[in-house]
């Protein structure tokens, strides 16, 4: 079995924050879990570096759209490789590979009479000589009130065409824009209702996808399918290959989508491999996204893909609701946000990666607390998991010059370890990460209640043999554990593996105990309950600067 992977591609037009991380780390887990367990994997994505956001950023800048996306892609691929992200292929929008792939997309739907011309009246700016794209038309939602964007209203959930939108604005410059005509590509989406309804009841049935993908995909199929306009009057982006519209762009709901085969191409040709070894009916394909993204995924991608009769579509989608900031609704304009780059500078990756799977928005929306943060770092990863590894290694290495006793393994670990491997990676392919890494950390805390009943810091002075088989049981715990939290821990469970020497982790029970430890270290340092404060009024100092 194969296991194809796409995370949704960062925006490169600002920094990476934890909206964005929460909505990307599932993918991360997905690859890990899946390598150790042997299965081949492809986990691709990379930087949206087309769109007119990005050329309003170059001109508020006075420097070139080019270097607006270079800057952002440079700091998102070292974002992800500080967090332990292990993308097989990180690309971008704007190679020409990327260009070819989407304008082949596009030619196929074309020949297979899926595309057709329309005139149509879109939104222009007098004032920035431009038709705008319509994310860059704010007003009011028609269906709920609520200020919104006009491709999509995020407090309802529509998909919006922007002359729906009442009391219109441009975003860039405020001005009212006129409405005037310009001739466009349509894909006929409404062509496809019967096959999606089939195909959204074949993963509801199947329970492949989270429960808002399925909701949100229902209410766009009764509803009802419309055709959408592919291409838009973009200042950059991938040119439309038909003679008379070559200064018109492909629209970026089916161009950014598109990256996913790009990217598996690329990484293909430069693995001197096949792209039909994750593009066939025997994938498993995990398609790991935030809320907003979900019907590009779960409706255009698959007509798309049925379209250029290209396989497989996905079965896996996994899509978290929103993160809020300490109570209030993550908004980068009024910079009422934790940046990436930011929170890395100060503190374990592995924390971060911690309290982004345990607190989730897997089901619901969640919140990003400093407090819940550094609280959970000090008494999950630090008073739980840290402490035992470090007491029992510590012991081992002042009571047994490092060298690991030859007891007994308590037998009752022996099945409750074998077990958790099938729950956790249960957890984990079903896309329940959340379940997945408590059921661990319920399990450290049975382990070190385990340590303080046994007693081994009298059992090495009044029972010997007892305390070698309690420090060989813990040993065998924290190699186990190494393994188990791999996915979700992947710096913490690297040095424990340094600290065992173990050689080469796998998704079943470590059976044979190693011989000695090495360099014990501490696992994670203490966070000074200050910080709560002093990030909380930061966090508000920045927004009120802005």
């Amino acid at each position: 079995m194969r296991v194809f992977i796409g995370g949704a591609w960062p925006y490169a037009n600002g920094s990476l924050h934890l909206g964005h991380l929460s909505s990307l780390l599932p993918g991360d887990i997905l690859a890990r879990y899946f390598r150790l367990n042997g299965k081949e994997v492809l986990y691709v994505s990379g930087s949206d570096c087309n769109g007119t956001p990005i050329v309003i950023k170059a001109k508020q800048e006075g420097v070139e759209a080019k270097d607006i996306a270079n800057r952002y892609h440079e700091e998102f691929q070292q974002c992800f490789r500080q967090l332990g992200f292990t993308y097989d292929c990180y690309t971008r929008t704007d190679t020409s590979l990327h260009h070819e792939i989407v304008q082949a997309v596009f030619l196929r739907l074309l020949e297979s009479g899926r595309l057709y011309t329309k005139e149509e009246e879109q939104c222009y700016c007098k004032t920035c000589e431009q038709f705008l794209p319509d994310r860059f038309v704010e007003g009011i939602c028609p269906h709920c009130d609520a200020q919104a964007r006009g491709d999509q209203c995020d407090y309802c959930s529509n998909l919006l065409n922007p002359l729906e939108l009442i009391n219109r604005i441009c975003r860039s410059c405020g001005d009212k824009p006129v409405v005037k005509s310009t001739e466009h590509y349509y894909f006929q989406l409404s062509l496809f209702q019967k096959d999606l309804e089939e195909y959204v009841s074949n993963a509801k049935s199947k329970g492949l996808w989270r429960e808002n993908a399925i909701q949100l995909s229902e209410r766009y199929l009764r509803e009802g399918l419309v055709d959408r306009a592919v291409t838009r009057d973009l200042p950059i982006g991938v040119p439309v290959p038909v003679v008379g519209f070559e200064e018109k762009k492909i629209y970026v709901w089916i161009e950014a989508v598109a990256g996913y085969y790009s990217a598996s191409e690329k990484w293909a040709i430069e693995n001197k491999r096949e792209t039909f070894d994750f593009w066939n009916e025997d994938t498993i394909s995990y398609y790991v996204h935030g809320k907003d993204n979900i019907p590009f995924h779960t409706i255009i991608w698959p007509a798309i893909l049925k379209g250029i009769k290209k396989t497989p579509l996905p079965t896996h989608i996994v899509s978290n609701e929103y993160l809020t900031i300490e109570q209030k609704k993550l908004s980068t304009s009024r910079n009422w946000a934790i940046w990436v780059p930011d929170i890395l500078k100060r503190y374990h990756p592995d924390s971060i990666r911690y309290f982004m799977t345990v607190n989730a928005p897997e089901n619901r929306d969640a919140d990003f607390s400093w407090r819940e943060f550094i609280y959970s770092h000090n008494s999950e990863l630090l008073g739980t998991y840290g402490n035992f590894v470090n007491r029992t290694l510590k012991f081992i290495d002042k009571y047994y010059e490092g060298k690991i006793p030859e007891g007994e393994i308590e037998p009752r670990f022996l099945k409750r370890i074998s077990l958790l491997y099938e729950t956790v990676g249960d957890y984990v392919s079903n896309a329940t990460f959340k379940k997945g890494i408590e059921e661990i950390f319920a399990f450290i805390r049975e382990s070190n209640k385990f340590f303080d009943e046994r007693k081994p810091w009298i059992q090495i002075k009044d029972a010997k043999s007892d305390c070698m088989d309690t420090m060989t049981t813990c040993v065998f715990i924290i190699a186990n554990l190494a393994q188990l939290l791999n996915p979700f821990l992947p710096f913490s469970s690297h040095t424990v593996a340094k600290m065992l020497q173990l050689d080469q982790l796998k998704w079943e029970m470590v059976k044979v105990v190693p011989k000695e430890v090495r360099h014990v270290k501490p696992l994670f340092e203490r966070i000074d309950l200050s910080s709560i404060e002093e990030e909380k009024n930061k966090l508000k100092e920045h927004s009120k600067a802005e």
